[in-house]
């Protein structure tokens, strides 16, 4: 009889300690995103902060829920949400019909442009002047879509916004295609570049939720709109964007892609001086037969 009532009792347990962990992970809002994209998603030290990380925690917080964000690289972040690897993508998500076959989006939550970064002695004026040049783009974004539009143009994709914006420096590229609010950051934090007035295109951004997930879909929505209504919404997005973004922020973005260039750069370095030795003892015992 004890060992039954212990069997029963363990089995109890068991089944206790199982619903515990299933109703941490109902409490968990896993938000995969893309952290090179600042203003809406950056790394200031191990942290992910911006304006989608910030309205992701206000809507988990109004779900009763804690935010856990993954980053990733940009075009793996709606497979994440087909998977089921995450509950939401927040990464400066454009709606497009492609996107809408594979996930659901919210409503939008703000108007984005295309923009044009160019170097400062650059005879590129306007979008019709690309026909024929090499333009750098986003892997996966809308900016790597619509660039495939560009009369005899062709397009170099890196996994980064900011390494495209280094092939221009370096003058690998003639032109970037990347969302306005990242372009206004990369030119302002880096010398010999400008921005063209004119926006390569006009689109919107959303949060992109599984299709099968009607009921999170309809939570965030409620969520998303609440806090428009209330101000919330609009209060993150001057933090970062507004008059009252501080020069701190902005400061951390340039330190975080500043010493990422200088990893890169000393990558290079010593890959080149790995090789010039590989040639060296080549050269060597060359000459030793």
């Amino acid at each position: 009889m004890k060992k039954v009532m212990a069997v029963v009792a363990a089995g109890a347990m068991v089944m206790s300690l199982g619903m515990t962990a299933m109703a941490d992970e109902d409490k968990t809002l896993v938000m995969a995103t893309n952290a090179e994209f600042p203003p809406y998603e950056y790394r200031e030290g191990d942290e992910i902060i911006g304006i989608d990380a910030e309205v992701a925690a206000l809507i988990a917080d109004k779900l009763g829920m804690e935010l856990e964000i993954e980053d990733m690289a940009f075009d793996s972040v709606l497979a994440a949400v087909q998977t089921g690897k995450a509950d939401i993508a927040m990464a400066g998500i454009t709606v497009t019909p492609e996107r809408e076959q594979m996930v659901s989006f919210t409503d939008t939550y703000t108007k984005a442009t295309q923009m044009i970064i160019v170097t400062e002695d650059s005879e590129i004026a306007s979008p019709e002047d690309l026909t024929g040049k090499t333009v750098g783009v986003q892997l996966g974004t809308t900016g790597d879509i619509y660039a495939e539009d560009i009369e005899d143009g062709t397009v170099e994709r890196y996994s980064k916004g900011f390494e495209a914006v280094q092939a221009l420096i370096q003058g690998k590229i003639d032109a970037v295609i990347i969302d306005g609010e990242p372009a206004k950051v990369f030119v302002e934090q880096n010398e010999g570049i400008k921005l063209l007035e004119e926006a390569f295109t006009e689109e919107e951004y959303a949060i992109a939720i599984a299709k099968d997930n009607e009921e999170l879909l309809e939570k965030v929505n409620t969520a998303l709109n609440e806090l428009k209504e209330e101000g919330e919404f609009q209060k993150v997005v001057d933090k970062y964007i507004g008059g009252d973004a501080s020069e701190e922020e902005t400061e951390a973005v340039t330190e975080a892609q500043t010493a990422e260039a200088q990893a890169a750069e000393e990558g290079t370095e010593a890959a080149t001086e790995a090789a010039e030795t590989e040639v060296a003892e080549t050269e060597t015992e060359t000459a030793a037969q």
